[in-house]
């Protein structure tokens, strides 16, 4: 398989930014979270999202798993396809830092879930169960996205982000995170999208 023709890639300052922005919202995501309890403005947040209109299932379970684990080997599985190493090795990597930092920060913060600190919760779907903070499905649908955009141009672009914007409202929705959770997980992933950005460069295609 001919890989897609690149000639060159480059590194932007833009990169950097955003890497220090995605950890500066997850640490002021952060300094509100007291484990067993919920901040009042974010308990109202979560309430607009989780007693919202019913949806169907289906198609919220659909979006759900653009931020699963198993997203990472098929977004890379899919660029390796499109003839797009460089993009295929930088989606696994964010990816995989994204869903791994995820899991080192449950262990640091200790929050539960909306249905342990939350009377009438509204639960879709399989239950949740173990750490809230952060949501690895927000982490990993920001980190994918991030990567995918720097090989997108126009509306492209903004599809995957509103795909994992909808991964993010979608965890709230269904009872399984507190916004704060998804919003620290964004910014993780945007951290570690980021990141792999800046190590793989961007690709200046040939012309």
């Amino acid at each position: 398989m001919t890989p897609h023709p690149e000639v060159a890639v480059v590194r932007r300052l833009q990169d950097a930014l955003l890497l220090g922005g995605g950890l500066l919202v997850l640490a002021l995501a952060a300094l509100p979270v007291v484990p067993g309890s919920v901040p009042e403005l974010e308990r109202g947040a979560f309430r607009a999202v989780n007693d919202g209109p019913s949806l169907p299932f289906p198609p919220v379970w659909a979006v759900m798993q653009l931020g699963m684990a198993a997203a990472i080997p098929a977004a890379g599985l899919l660029a390796l396809v499109s003839r797009r190493p460089r993009l295929a090795a930088s989606m696994v990597a964010a990816g995989a830092l994204a869903y791994g930092g995820g899991k080192l920060v449950k262990r640091v913060v200790e929050r539960g879930r909306p249905g342990a600190l939350l009377d009438d919760v509204r639960i879709q779907g399989a239950a949740s169960h173990g750490l809230g903070f952060v949501s690895g499905h927000a982490a990993v649908a920001a980190a994918l996205a991030m990567v995918a955009c720097a090989y997108l141009r126009g509306w492209a672009r903004w599809v995957v982000i509103a795909l994992a914007a909808a991964v993010a409202i979608a965890r709230v929705y269904v009872g399984a995170h507190l916004p704060l959770d998804v919003v620290g997980g964004a910014g993780l992933g945007v951290a570690a999208g980021a990141l792999a950005r800046l190590v793989a460069g961007r690709p200046v295609p040939c012309s």
